[in-house]
């Protein structure tokens, strides 16, 4: 009674209590997780122009498009997030500029006579190398009747919106290329490049003739440099060089000993095996239906082919990992083999337990002698050999999809009906002729491995070694990287520039522990050294082959980077400079042969050079500066000593020849060069486009 007396006497404080307990709910749902008030501004992962890209809508393409994908997540993220650009970029411009997909054009891109390059791409036959037509009118009809499922519906949701940014894209390609002109003095300038031509004398002195203690090399240098290349290093965001110490985990003496002993083991019981593909199956090895020839083997050919029957060879080395080869059975291989074939392709309508009940009631109603093969290769074939009765003609080993291959050369007698699957959909095949010139005998052969690599132990001691070096440098990165050059066995480097959303960092290549020293280093400060070790695993053999240490070396603000930042990355070519002008300086005044006799340097001859040609023979290669010192001479002059990409060069002009007539039809040569302009447009469309957009990319804080 006295605590209801109390609750009593203060209830409107516990009303208010209960009040500020309720609103204090309502907030958390309001402002918690992607479903909030503000859960909106939370799930965007970027902007094009102001238009916001949804992280659940991105999320729920990349599910669609890659389900059962085992490809590089971060690959694939990269390139759909380039088409969410992409997309948005191409909208926001066809709405400015009234342009759009009607309906009536959509349905023709898609199932019409001229389908978009997507649906080509998509549903093309690989054997004919045309579109699936049959396939498509079955999507077509699964869509007209509404019984298409959800996973295919989405899907196609989603290429119908690439098959529009396709189709827009292509008319704002069109109008830009329609629009351009070419002017005719630029068409008569090209005319005289392309129609002088001369014939040259050179000397090229390379830089290495001079030692890198001869030059002086100083702060304004490099900064000289940039100024003169100032697009050679401007970021158009944050980025970040990363410093790299490897302590690779190679596999010892021991450990090579021990999984040789293994597969020593391994073939003593092979010996008493009495199944050899449930053996083989057990141990990992393979086993194939091929019969192969002598050359095709790549090591050991002789030891195996004098094997008798059942006979093992090995242990023995190939690649990195010891094997052992049993030998199945010896017989002459045809040189060529005549077949034919019905093929069933499986889909939605038709299944692939559907396809083989179907090639299996046809293989019985030839087999009867009801039809004959060629009737039902033209009823139900589905590839272009259906009207010729199926026939493939003579194929060679490897012509042919392997299981097909396999079949027809190593088990098919001829006359007889066979089925089999192939990537293709299920075939009913017929050999129809073999061909043996050669009479060359094959082995079909099973193989064991055991790949040599680190044991468990072995790795534990590279981790306990970088774990010693990580203690003892983990101040600075400079010194970090200073100390790992000391040390047999230890690799240094330092990462090109990378962005935060990067998933390639230097040799390490890309993948998910490349990812994760990216996204520390966008944490860290310059110099800083990461806590932890990062470990690489082999992507075939999933066994730990490198242990690396990171550390920030540079941070680029967007903008121009300075001479400080990037002095390594142009130390060579601004002492080439520096070796250049002493070159000039020494050779000035002197000829071909005098300059080349100097250095005991090569003179060698250029013939029918023109102008326009960006890459010269006689290892010359790209050298624009060339061209220019060389096309200013008249005959018989000889140049001034210049500086190229590759050494200082002297050149006389023994030859010129005479321009074209200037009657030459210049409105031909307008048209021709025009057109090699618009060809151009597609491959340099989007990347100006996005160059002349504002996108501001958020993906780092979720992936």
């Amino acid at each position: 009674m006295a605590l209801i007396s109390t609750i009593r006497k203060n209830s409107a404080l516990i009303v208010v209590l209960i009040a500020l307990g309720l609103l204090g709910f309502i907030i958390q749902d309001m402002t918690a997780g992607q479903n909030s008030i503000f859960g909106s501004m939370q799930s965007s992962i970027g902007k094009i122009n102001g238009q916001k890209v949804d992280l659940n809508e991105f999320n729920r393409t990349e599910s669609i498009l890659y389900a059962g994908s085992a490809g590089d997540i971060y690959a694939r993220r990269s390139a759909l997030w380039d088409y969410f650009v992409e997309k948005a970029l191409i909208d926001q411009e066809g709405e400015k500029l009234g342009l759009g997909v009607s309906k009536n054009e959509l349905n023709d891109l898609q199932f019409g006579p001229e389908p978009s390059p997507i649906i080509m791409q998509r549903f093309m036959d690989q054997t004919t190398g045309q579109l699936n037509r049959e396939q498509l009118n079955s999507l077509k009809q699964q869509i007209t009747s509404n019984t298409m499922t959800a996973t295919a519906r989405s899907y196609w949701a989603i290429q119908e919106q690439e098959i529009i940014k396709d189709r827009i894209q292509t008319k704002l390609v069109n109008m830009v290329s329609k629009g351009m002109y070419m002017p005719s003095w630029a068409a008569e300038m090209s005319q005289k490049e392309s129609a002088t031509m001369m014939e040259l004398v050179y000397t090229r002195i390379p830089f290495d003739a001079i030692d890198n203690a001869e030059v002086s090399v100083s702060d304004e240098d490099y900064a000289s440099y940039l100024k003169e290349n100032p697009g050679l290093f401007k970021f158009t965001e944050e980025a970040r060089k990363i410093g790299l110490v490897t302590f690779e985990v190679k596999p010892t003496k021991a450990d090579s000993l021990a999984q040789r002993n293994k597969i020593a083991k391994t073939i003593a019981d092979w010996k008493k095996a009495t199944n050899d593909t449930v053996f083989v199956e057990q141990n990992l090895g393979t086993i194939d239906g091929a019969y192969v020839k002598r050359e095709a083997l790549l090591q050991s050919a002789d030891s195996i082919f004098n094997l008798p029957i059942g006979g093992i060879f090995g242990p023995y080395v190939e690649g990195n990992a010891y094997r052992a080869v049993k030998l199945l059975d010896r017989k002459v291989v045809p040189d060529s083999v005549k077949s034919r074939h019905i093929l069933i392709r499986p889909d939605a309508v038709t299944p692939l337990p559907v396809a083989k009940a179907r090639i299996d009631s046809i293989k019985g109603v030839i087999e009867k002698g009801t039809a004959t093969f060629e009737a039902m290769a033209a009823r139900f074939g589905q590839d272009g050999t259906s009207m010729s009765g199926g026939d493939l003609g003579y194929s060679g080993p490897g012509g042919m999809v392997k299981p097909y291959d396999d079949l027809i050369f190593y088990q098919a007698e001829q006359g007889k009906l066979y089925t089999v699957e192939t990537q293709f959909g299920v075939h009913l095949v017929e050999v129809t002729g073999k061909k043996i010139t050669s009479n060359s005998s094959g082995v079909r052969v099973a193989y064991i491995s055991e790949v040599i690599k680190p044991s468990k132990e072995t790795e534990t001691k590279r981790f306990e070694e970088a774990q010693r070096f990580l203690n003892a440098n983990n101040k600075d990165v400079e010194g970090m990287l200073a100390a790992a050059k000391k040390i047999k066995g230890v690799t240094q480097e330092t990462s090109p520039a990378v962005n935060a959303n990067e998933f390639f960092v230097g040799s390490l290549g890309a993948g998910q522990t490349s990812r994760e020293i990216v996204r520390w280093a966008f944490g860290a400060a310059k110099g800083e050294v990461a806590p932890d070790i990062y470990t690489f695993t082999d992507p075939t053999e999933f066994y730990t082959n490198k242990y690396v240490i990171a550390g920030v070396k540079t941070i680029f603000k967007p903008g121009n980077a300075t001479a400080d930042q990037v002095k390594e990355d142009i130390e060579t070519v601004v002492i080439n400079r520096k070796k250049g002008e002493l070159i000039v300086d020494k050779i000035k005044g002197k000829g071909v042969e005098a300059a080349a006799a100097q250095y005991s340097a090569k003179v060698d001859t250029l013939r029918n050079i023109r102008f326009n040609q960006s890459f010269l023979p006689n290892n010359v290669g790209s050298e624009p500066r060339f061209n220019a010192y060389s096309f200013k001479l008249k005959q018989g002059q000889t140049s001034k000593p210049f500086a190229g990409n590759n050494g200082v060069y002297v050149v006389n002009a023994f030859n010129v020849s005479t321009p074209a007539s200037a009657t030459a039809d210049v409105n031909q040569l307008k048209t021709t060069l025009a057109t090699s302009a618009r060809a151009q447009v597609a491959t340099r469309f989007m990347p100006a486009f996005r160059k002349m957009a504002k996108i501001k990319d958020n993906r780092s804080k979720y992936f």
